[in-house]
C-alpha cells in the first residue's frame, strides 16, 4: 500500500476515534445533538484546525475536504446507536487513540517542516496536532485537560515526532519511519498506562517525596 494512501486511511481512523471520545464524553454529560456534534468536531479537528491557523495555512484542511465532517457524523451515530457497548469497551479502543495521538504528531510535525519551519517549532506543532483537540474537549466539557494532569501524554507526542525527525535525518523509508514512531508513541502510551507511569515533571511548589 502507497505510503499516502495508507497515511489518509490512519488519519480518517484517527479522526473518528478522536470524534468517537469526543461525542461519548458529550453524551456522559447529557448534551444535546449539537453539543455532542461540537464536541466531536472539536476533539477530532481542533488540533489540526489550530496548526493550520499557527501557520497562516488557510481554507484549514476540514474546509478544504469536506469528507472530515461526515467522519464527524458517522462518530454521532455509531456513539448514538452503539453507546451502551462503546461505553463498555471504551478501554479497548486506547490502542486506535494511541494511533491517533502518533500519526497527528507526525502529519503535523511533516506539514511544518514543508512549510520550512525550524525544528523545535515543527516538533511544537506536532504535539500541537495531536494533542489540542483533547484539550479543547476537556475544556469545554469542564475538565482538566489530560496534558496538564500527570499522565503521560504530551511526552508520548514529542516522543514520537523526535524519533520521526531522526528518521528523516537518516533517509529511512517514510513508510518504516512512521510505522516505528507511531509504535513508540503506542508503546509508550500504554507501558504509562499499565503500569501508572507519571510525568517526571512535578507541579509547581511541590517536593518530591524523601521516601
Amino acid at each position: 500500500m502507497p505510503i499516502n494512501e495508507l497515511i489518509n486511511i490512519l488519519d480518517l481512523l484517527g479522526t473518528l476515534v478522536f470524534a468517537i471520545s469526543g461525542v461519548i464524553a458529550a453524551v456522559e454529560r447529557k448534551f444535546d445533538l449539537v453539543g455532542a456534534f461540537i464536541i466531536g468536531f472539536v476533539t477530532a479537528l481542533g488540533g489540526g484546525t489550530t496548526r493550520d491557523l499557527l501557520m497562516g495555512s488557510t481554507p484549514v484542511t476540514w474546509m478544504r475536504e469536506p469528507h472530515y465532517l461526515l467522519v464527524i457524523v458517522a462518530a454521532m451515530a455509531l456513539c448514538y446507536l452503539f453507546f451502551p457497548q462503546l461505553s463498555k469497551v471504551r478501554k479497548s479502543i486506547f490502542i486506535f487513540d494511541s494511533i491517533g495521538l502518533g500519526l497527528f504528531s507526525i502529519l503535523g510535525l511533516q506539514k511544518a517542516l514543508i512549510a520550512e519551519l525550524s525544528v523545535p517549532v515543527a516538533l511544537i506543532l506536532g504535539i500541537v496536532s495531536a494533542v489540542f483537540g483533547g484539550v479543547i474537549r476537556d475544556v469545554l466539557t469542564n475538565q482538566v485537560p489530560l496534558i496538564f494532569r500527570k499522565e503521560i501524554y504530551a511526552l508520548a507526542s514529542l516522543a514520537g515526532a523526535l524519533l520521526y525527525w531522526l528518521g528523516t535525518l537518516f533517509n529511512f523509508s517514510s513508510a518504516l519511519n512512521a510505522l516505528i514512531s507511531i509504535s513508540l508513541v503506542v508503546l509508550i502510551r500504554s507501558l504509562a498506562v499499565s503500569r501508572g507511569w507519571e510525568s517526571p515533571f512535578l507541579p509547581l511548589g511541590k517536593k518530591k517525596d524523601p521516601s
